[in-house]
Order: structure tokens, then sequence, then C-alpha cells
């Protein structure tokens, strides 16, 4: 006798099935126990409906559930978020393991990754003086020539477009729409997202195997693919595929991460009298000759121009999200134990931002760090580029981005920036990295600067 099965069979199946999960979650899970809102210890779809319906949102929601919870909280049904800034040395430290939580990071199809031109730059903002134009594009188009340079070793040449590739930038601004997506429904054409990808994958095989031959050339040995592959990895490390992870990992956190970054510092720069006074006076210190480029070592050791950066990376760090980990030992924040295998995390920019560290923490205010121990380490609670076994890999290729743009614009040029506020470089959302009202824009007038 064949079972008979109903529709109400199945309707009342699937609805015990749903009773007994969240039950489950609510009662039983090992985090249970922890404060955190219902409905996210019950489903991520709570936080897909910050992440995609509300565009963004829901790191300024954490912020929120922080100060109706506590300094540890649940914020999906297998993750925990702690803004305590003491307890941030215990999280990213640099002892045992720690391993990203792939489920944010494989939405960006970077599943297994461990992850300068201003001259040229200058010559073709000299061709726009007297002229109205997009300076926050340029600065993407300088960012992504510096990176693709320093990691495929050949140049895209964005600085040589009309528009300075903007169509290319506004793509990377809108990663964030991409990543929300895909973290909650499995997608993988949202990797190519980018107009390079087909590109960066036929110069990343052409370059892997120059880089694995006996005699590779002056140019091969210069790039990131090469330093992979002679690092002596395991085989399965120098797989296409893997190599092509790692390049496209630090791809997308060299592009528009930095050039928010500098844009933020750049509308605070020309928009403030006395801080580019200070640095125009500094810089005068150790070079005459404004069209001469200065030593990468010499720009390191100017402490006002290494402020004005610190202050504008804490204000507009490498990501806006958290940066979960997870640890094969059970950790401990205050009573609270937390089990091996749980991702933890915590966000970069609600501690960059946190006024019990940094007074009137949105005021642009480089005098914060003009002293030789905050210049030297930062302190315990600056980490632009997070930090630990998982600190990102682009960390000192952004410094010399930054120490080689500032001091270049502000020695041959003046830039009234036009219809912008300061609040127009700040987070507006979460795109992963920083998502502003701005985006990739900066309308400026260009005058050359009479030094």
């Amino acid at each position: 006798m064949e079972p008979n099965v109903t529709w109400p069979m199945v309707v009342g199946a699937v609805i015990a099935y749903y009773v007994t999960v969240v039950v489950y979650r609510l009662s039983l899970h090992p985090l249970a126990r922890f404060p955190g809102p219902k409905l996210a210890a019950i489903s991520r779809w709570y936080e897909a409906y910050y992440d995609v319906l509300q565009g963004g949102q829901y790191t300024s929601k954490i912020a929120e559930l922080h100060k109706l919870y506590g300094p540890i909280i649940g914020i999906s049904p297998y993750e925990l978020h702690v803004i305590d800034p003491g307890f941030f040395e215990t999280l990213y430290c640099m002892e045992g393991r720690w391993d990203k939580y792939g489920w944010t990071y494989d939405a960006f199809g970077a599943k297994g990754s461990t992850v300068f031109g201003s001259d040229k730059l200058c010559q073709r903002i000299s061709t726009l003086e007297g002229a109205t134009s997009n300076l926050g594009a340029a600065v993407s188009a300088f960012s992504r020539d510096s990176a693709n340079k320093y990691i495929m070793g050949k140049e895209y040449n964005e600085l040589d477009l009309e528009d300075f590739g903007i169509g290319l930038s506004i793509a990377s601004q809108g990663a964030g729409v991409f990543w929300h997506t895909t973290k909650h429904v499995a997608d993988e054409g949202t990797k190519a997202f980018l107009r390079y990808v087909q590109q960066y994958e036929r110069d990343s095989m052409d370059i892997l195997a120059a880089a694995m031959s006996s005699s590779p050339d002056n140019k091969i040995q210069n790039t990131i693919i090469y330093e992979i592959v002679r690092s002596n990895p395991p085989p399965t490390e120098k797989a296409f595929h893997r190599v092509h992870e790692e390049v496209a990992t630090v791809t997308g956190a060299a592009y528009e991460t930095t050039a928010n970054t500098m844009r933020l510092i750049l509308y605070h720069v020309y928009t403030n009298d006395e801080i580019i006074r200070r640095l125009r006076e500094e810089i005068a210190s150790i070079t005459t000759e404004a069209s001469e480029p200065i030593a990468l070592r010499k720009l390191e050791k100017l402490p006002y121009l290494r402020a004005v950066l610190m202050e504008g990376i804490r204000l507009s760090p490498g990501i806006a999200t958290r940066a979960a980990r997870l640890t094969n030992t059970d950790l401990f924040y205050g009573d609270w134990r937390i089990p091996a295998g749980t991702p933890v995390g915590m966000t970069t920019l609600l501690m960059h931002t946190n006024e019990e560290l940094y007074p009137n923490p949105m005021r642009f205010d480089p005098d914060r760090w003009m002293n030789a121990t905050a210049q030297a380490t930062g302190g315990a609670n600056f980490a632009p580029f997070s930090r630990g076994m998982r600190i990102c890999l682009g960390m000192y290729l952004a410094w010399a981005e930054m120490y080689q743009l500032v001091p270049a614009l502000i020695q041959r040029y003046n830039f009234k920036v036009e219809g912008a506020t300061a609040a127009d470089f700040e987070l507006e959302r979460d795109n992963f990295a920083i998502g502003t009202k701005a985006g990739c824009n900066s309308m400026a007038h260009v005058t050359p600067f009479q030094g």
C-alpha cells in the first residue's frame, strides 16, 4: 500500500521543521544565552533586511544593538559581535590559529585567499588648470594604476582616460550590492562584476606561467604573483585558481578602499587653511622643487604628514564591515565563554569613532597623532588595516600611495572643493568598504600653487 502524502501533511511537516529550528536556536543552541535581538538569533534574514533592503545599514544597526544589549551580542544564529575596545587585541592577536569567517568573504569569490604614478596624475591635472574637474575620479584612477602595476606588473592606464575610468569606480562603489546579496543568495556569476575580470584572468595566467619559468625577467619578478609562487608554497597553492583568487582579493582591497581614504584626506586638507599651511611648510623643509618627486623614505619621516594620513585612515579605514574571526579554542570575554569555532567580529570603524578613545571622534584632527608614541604604534585600538594573523596584505601599498599622492598635489595645486561637506566622505552605508554619499566623486576647481 503506497503512502498517501497530502499537501496538508507537507505543509504541516514544513511548519514543524521551522518551529523546531526556532525553538532550538532560541533555547538550545550554544549561542542562545548571548544577548541580542531574537529575530537575529532565529535567522540571517534579519541581517539580510538591513544589508539588502536598507542598503548596507547592518553595521549602523549593530552599533544601535550594542547600546540596547551591551558589549557582546549575537548578530545572527551563528555569529557574535563585540564592541569593547579592550577585547580587540585578544581577538586579533598574532598567536594561535585564526581564520577569516568564510561566509563573509566568499561573497566576493575569494574563498581560499590569504589576502606609483603621482607624476602622471599631476601631468593630467596640469592640463585641467583653471577648470572644475572630478578630483575624486582622478584619485581612484591613480589608486588603480598603482595597484595594477604592483600586482600585475602591468599598467591599464586609467589616468589616460578622459573621464579617469569613472565607470569602474562606480562599479567598485556598487560592489556592496553584490556583496550584501551574495552573502544571502548564492550567485557565482556576480564574481565578474568588474569589467577587468576576464583580462585579469588572462594576465594572471600569463604571469603565473612566466613566474614559474626558469628565468623570469625583472618585470615579472616585481609582481605579487611572482612573490606568491616563489615563496615555496605547496603545489596546490600554485594552481591558477588559487593564485587568481589571491590577485582578485588584493586587487579588490587596493581599489576604492585607498581611494576613499584619499578623497576624505584631500577634502579636509583643502578646506582647512591651517592643515594645508602646516603640510606645505613641512614638505618645503625637505625640498624646494615642487616638480621633483620626493623619496618615500623622506616623506615617511615627516611627522605632520603622517599625522594627517593617520587621521584619514582612522575615519576611513580599509573596510566598514565587521571582520569576524574563528579559532579552534574557546574564547572568554568577561564571564562569557565563547565556544571554539564561533565567528566573533569587531568593527574597526566603530572603535575608531569611540568618543572615549577619540574625543570629538568625527572631527578631523591630525594633532591627535603629534607625539612619537602615537605615530610609532597608533595605540592598541588603531587598526585601519585590521591586526593579527589576517592583517591586510595591501597595507604597505596603501601607505605608499597616500605618502606619494598627498604631497605631490599640495606642492603643485590649489583645489577649491565644490558642493561637498565633510559628511559626504564619511560612512553612509556598509559596502564592505566605506560607502559614502560622495561615492567616487569630488568636484574641485584647480589652479596652480605659487609657493
